[in-house]
């Protein structure tokens, strides 16, 4: 998928695709790239969430921009979506680190364990947003909890963006442990240093992403447009 999204994000950004035209069908691409529809759409709906493309039904997919500046998940910029986290999640660690439960922990201990276990994105995905709200219950705030509640479909669109292009989730496996600990050790700024840690990566492997130009070589079997 990688390397598909990296072909075409080239293509238009070296102006092969223009703004406001229409990119071939999945079937032609498929074709020219030599790639199955599942790992196609994969890289075109990046392309969307990079803001590059839009898809309109019934019509196809049409470049709207020829460079990456803020993706977008779901409703919400990444750059609004990261300084409400900023804001919000930080301080949260700060409050569970004094209010978790030993219930808390478990379940946190729990998912911990398996999201270290698990290889499918999705349903890691699926534990990294379950992860976070957890935490925002162990701070007993229910303004805290429906705060991430509101974000919850943008956080898992951002965890599967950033595992998908930026490998992230061995590294984020890591920090949430970190978090987890501070939190058992009931140590406030040792739990908002780990929170904004977490958060500092993100928005390092979305920079990252944003500003790395794509190869401008071909994948395999694949044709310049």
């Amino acid at each position: 998928m990688e390397a598909v999204l990296g072909h075409l994000r080239g293509a238009i950004e070296r102006g092969d695709y223009a703004i406001g035209d229409k990119l071939p069908s999945e079937a032609e691409l498929g074709r020219t790239l030599e790639v199955s529809r599942p790992v196609l759409r994969e890289a075109l709906r990046a392309l969307q969430v990079m803001g590059l493309t839009v898809s309109r039904t019934g019509k196809g997919t049409f470049v709207v921009a020829n460079a990456v500046e803020d993706p977008t998940f779901g409703d919400y910029a990444a750059s609004d979506l990261l300084e409400v986290r900023r804001h919000i999640e930080i301080p949260v660690a700060g409050y569970a680190a004094l209010r978790r439960t030993p219930d808390h922990l478990d379940r946190l201990a729990h998912l911990l364990d398996r999201m270290e276990r698990e290889t499918d994105t999705t349903a890691w995905v699926a534990m990294d947003t379950l992860f976070h709200l957890t935490v925002a219950e162990a701070a007993q705030n229910p303004v805290f909890r429906r705060v991430i509640e509101e974000i919850r479909d943008a956080l898992a669109r951002q965890s599967a963006f950033l595992n998908e292009l930026g490998g992230r989730r061995e590294q984020s496996n890591r920090e949430h442990r970190a978090i987890v600990e501070a939190l058992a050790d009931g140590c406030e700024p040792d739990a908002v240093a780990a929170m904004s840690h977490h958060l500092d990566r993100v928005e390092r492997t979305l920079t990252e992403i944003v500003r790395t130009r794509p190869p401008t070589a071909a994948v395999s079997g694949a044709v310049e447009p």
